[in-house]
C-alpha cells in the first residue's frame, strides 16, 4: 500500500483496478483547514488524465510495473512480433500498443515493453535512433537560411524534419521522444 503523502513523480498507485502514474504533484497546508495533496496523474492503460485532491492518509495499493528489452522481429500487417532476449518467447502486438514506436524501429532493434498483470501496455523505442533518409527533396543550392527545413521519409516510414542539407542516402539521429532530428550520424 501507499499513502499519498508518499506521492512523487513516477510513483504507480492503483484506484477502482486501474493502474496509474503521477504525473505533478503537491501537498498544500492551507491555513484554515487539513492538508491535502493535489496529483495529477495519468491511467496507463487508457492515458486520460486527471487531476485531484487527496486525504494525505488515503491508502492505495501500489501498482507494480514490469519492464523488459525485447528484440522487434517482425509484422505481419496486423500484429508486431516481439521476443524476450532470455527465453526466447514472442509476443504479438497490435498497433495501438506499438503506435508511437514504431515509425522509429526497424526489424532486430530492441525496444522496452512495460507490462502491468503480464498484460503488454506500452512499447518504447530507445531514446535516440540513426536512420537512414530514404527520400527527400534535394537542396536548392544557395539556399543558406538559417532553420530552413525540409520533410524527409527514413527507413522506417516515419517523416521527420530536417535541415535543407540533408541528402537522401544519409544516416541521421532522432530523439524519439519528440521526433525532431539532431543531428548526422557518425556511422
Amino acid at each position: 500500500m501507499i499513502y499519498a503523502s508518499d506521492f512523487r513523480k513516477g510513483v504507480t498507485f492503483e484506484i477502482n483496478g486501474e493502474p496509474h502514474v503521477v504525473l505533478d504533484f503537491q501537498h498544500v497546508k492551507p491555513g484554515k483547514g487539513a492538508a491535502f495533496v493535489r496529483t495529477k496523474y495519468k491511467n496507463i492503460l487508457s492515458g486520460a488524465t486527471r487531476e485531484e485532491a487527496f486525504n494525505p492518509n488515503d491508502k492505495f495499493p501500489k501498482a507494480h510495473i514490469d519492464t523488459k528489452q525485447m528484440q522487434y522481429l517482425y509484422s505481419d500487417g496486423e500484429f508486431y512480433y516481439f521476443m524476450d532476449q532470455e527465453t526466447y518467447d514472442q509476443i504479438p502486438l497490435g498497433f495501438d500498443i506499438v503506435e508511437d514506436a514504431i515509425k522509429y524501429l526497424r526489424e532486430n532493434d530492441i525496444a522496452t515493453i512495460k507490462f502491468y498483470k503480464g498484460n503488454a501496455f506500452l512499447v518504447e523505442a530507445p531514446n535516440f535512433v540513426d536512420l537512414k533518409v530514404i527520400e527527400t527533396e534535394p537542396g536548392v543550392k544557395g539556399d543558406t537560411a538559417t532553420n530552413v527545413t525540409k520533410a524527409a521519409t527514413v527507413e522506417t516510414g516515419a517523416t521527420v524534419q530536417v535541415p535543407i542539407f540533408i541528402e537522401a542516402g544519409e544516416v541521421v539521429k532522432i530523439d524519439t521522444r519528440t521526433g525532431e532530428y539532431l543531428s548526422r550520424s557518425k556511422e
